[in-house]
């Protein structure tokens, strides 16, 4: 009975903080697309953020490739999992989000333009990758039943992603969605130092 009223009290606590961050993701997204639609009727120009492997001007991709996208479809079917993963991280601990953020765009655009195909990498996949694997890892460590619950809904909707890490058409940077997973994880034990250290999304969680 107990823990059935912790669970309770701990899911009504994180909906309390999505509610609280949802309009800043909103917003987040909303100039995603406004930055993609100036793009797309200026014929692309911006795309020369993108990042180009092991090229000078490429490593301006390392910040700002994840904002640019190809296409209509390329930016909506990334919005969808980019607001999910982003509203569900920064409901936990907005410190971790935006620590976590800075880190995975970091290493995996590094990790693109030193290994990656020649080629303009653009999108923001990596850093949906990333979010997936940060979350997983966070849910397994985290011991609390809405961590373990929130994990087993990440991989159900997202674990698609998974299938993304291999080759498949050649305009897909596999590459970014690899390289995005394995610094997501690695995001996740540069910022608790090796070893979980609860941060204070324990003391939101109730625990």
């Amino acid at each position: 009975m107990l823990e059935l009223k912790q669970l309770s009290n701990q899911l009504t606590t994180l909906m309390i903080s999505s509610k609280q961050h949802v309009t800043l993701i909103l917003e987040l997204i909303a100039g995603l697309w406004i930055f993609n639609f100036i793009n797309w009727i200026t014929g692309s120009v911006l795309n020369v953020l993108g990042t180009i492997p092991r090229s000078k001007r490429g490593l301006l991709g390392i910040i700002f490739s994840w904002s640019l996208h190809g296409n209509f479809n390329h930016l909506f079917f990334n919005s969808i999992p980019l607001f999910t993963l982003s509203l569900l991280l920064i409901s936990f601990d907005p410190e971790m989000f935006y620590n976590a953020t800075i880190l995975i765009m970091v290493l995996e655009g590094s990790s693109v333009w030193l290994f990656a195909r020649h080629g303009n990498h653009i999108g923001a996949s990596g850093l949906v990758a990333g979010y997936f694997g940060f979350a997983l890892i966070f849910a397994y460590k985290s011991a609390t039943i809405v961590g373990v619950l929130l994990g087993f809904i990440v991989l159900y909707y997202f674990g698609g992603i998974l299938l993304s890490f291999f080759p498949t058409e050649a305009k897909t940077s596999w590459e970014a969605h690899l390289f995005g997973f394995l610094s997501g994880v690695a995001s996740f034990f540069i910022l608790f130092d090796y070893e979980f250290m609860p941060l204070n999304y324990l003391s939101l969680l109730g625990s």
